[in-house]
Order: C-alpha cells, then sequence, then structure tokens
C-alpha cells in the first residue's frame, strides 16, 4: 500500500507488508506571516501546536512572533502541518520512507509496521525500489513458514539476520524504542574472528 504522506489515510502501516510514505527530508516550510495570522485569529499556538509536537521540535518565540523550527528533531509527524496548513508546508526535498511487516493477525497477533528504509527518491524507473523488493521476496520464499507472513518471518529469525541477508545496514530509525537487555551482538567478521575460532557459532555476544 502506498500513502502521500505520514497521516497514512490508507492505513497502510497496519494493513500492508510492504507500506510506502511519503515523506522529506529537509525543513518544514514556516510562513510567518501565515503563523501571525493564526495566533491573531485567537489560534491557541502554544496549546495546539508546540505543546503536541512529540520531540519538543517547535517553539514559539513570543517577543519575535515567530515559530521556530529545529529542524533535526523533527520526526514529520504531520501534526504541526495539519493543524496549520496555511502556515506550514512539507519541504521541497521529497521521497518516501519504506515499512516492513504490517498484518492482520494470522499466526500470530496483529503487526504495525516499522520503518526500513528511512528515506528514498521516488522517481521512475523506481529500480531501487524494485531490487529492494525482490531481496525481499526471496528470502521470504527461502526461510517462511506456510502461511506465514514477512513480519512474523522477521521476528522468528531476528532482525539482524534479515538486515545481512537483505544487504540493509541498520539505522537508528529501524528502533522503536531502546532494548531492554545490556548485550550487544556481533558477526564473528565484524571482530576479525575467523568462524572456525568461534567453534562454527554465529553471532559472539558481549
Amino acid at each position: 500500500k502506498v500513502s502521500g504522506c505520514a497521516n497514512d489515510c490508507v492505513a497502510s502501516i497496519a494493513r500492508s507488508d510492504f507500506p510506502i510514505i511519503g515523506t522529506w527530508r529537509d525543513s518544514i516550510r514556516i510562513d510567518q506571516d501565515e503563523v501571525r495570522s493564526y495566533v491573531k485569529g485567537g489560534f491557541d499556538i502554544r496549546r495546539a501546536v508546540v505543546d503536541k509536537c512529540p520531540t519538543d521540535a517547535l517553539t514559539w518565540n513570543e517577543q519575535k512572533q515567530e515559530l521556530e523550527l529545529e529542524a533535526e528533531e523533527c520526526v514529520r509527524c504531520m501534526h504541526c502541518i495539519n493543524e496549520m496548513p496555511k502556515a506550514l508546508r512539507p519541504g521541497v526535498d521529497r521521497g518516501a520512507t519504506i515499512l516492513i511487516g504490517g498484518k492482520a493477525p494470522i499466526l500470530k497477533s496483529a503487526y504495525l509496521s516499522w520503518v526500513l528504509v528511512p528515506f528514498i527518491k521516488v522517481e521512475p524507473p523506481y529500480d531501487e525500489i524494485k531490487d529492494l523488493l525482490e531481496r525481499l521476496w526471496e528470502w521470504w520464499d527461502e526461510n517462511a513458514r506456510s502461511r506465514e507472513r514477512i513480519g512474523e518471518l522477521i521476528d522468528r529469525m531476528g532482525m539482524g539476520n534479515f538486515l545481512r541477508a537483505v544487504d540493509l545496514s541498520p539505522v537508528p530509525q529501524m528502533i522503536g524504542r531502546p532494548r531492554a537487555n545490556p548485550y550487544f551482538f556481533w558477526q564473528p567478521e565484524e571482530l576479525g574472528i575467523e568462524t572456525s575460532d568461534n567453534g562454527g557459532k554465529g553471532d559472539v555476544t558481549s
């Protein structure tokens, strides 16, 4: 499923194995004159926008009567744009975020998709997306059990094994929250250890 923006009106995050959601990677465009028009019209910018920013990326400068943005903190959730569409617009460097794993209950409970590729340009002939899909299909075809969806397969085999199999590097955006255990896992070759020195085992734990 494909959604044009993070509002995700078609609920692709919940209904699709491979959601593609439109996004941008530069800053939100702010029209300060329109911002001031909202405020002069009685709009409570602090309560409705600033205080509801999930990462505290927005600040209302009362003295300058300007809305200030820490762009590096913005997660592009669309809330501020939805509240002030005349004053705020998405950036101009646009593309998509690709997620993985959403599904309704089958073998396990319902899954919401999680981030796989934080940003990718979506331009014809879409070779990069097609290549990624082929790698996902091949891994799923070789490893999945009967009726097992790709989100369930990743859950069973581990995100690390999945990323290595489809040749993707881990990035912070893939993590929903910090892990609860203190262990880190490396592949033997990452530590300069021959596989035979590790007794033929997989990851090295510390």
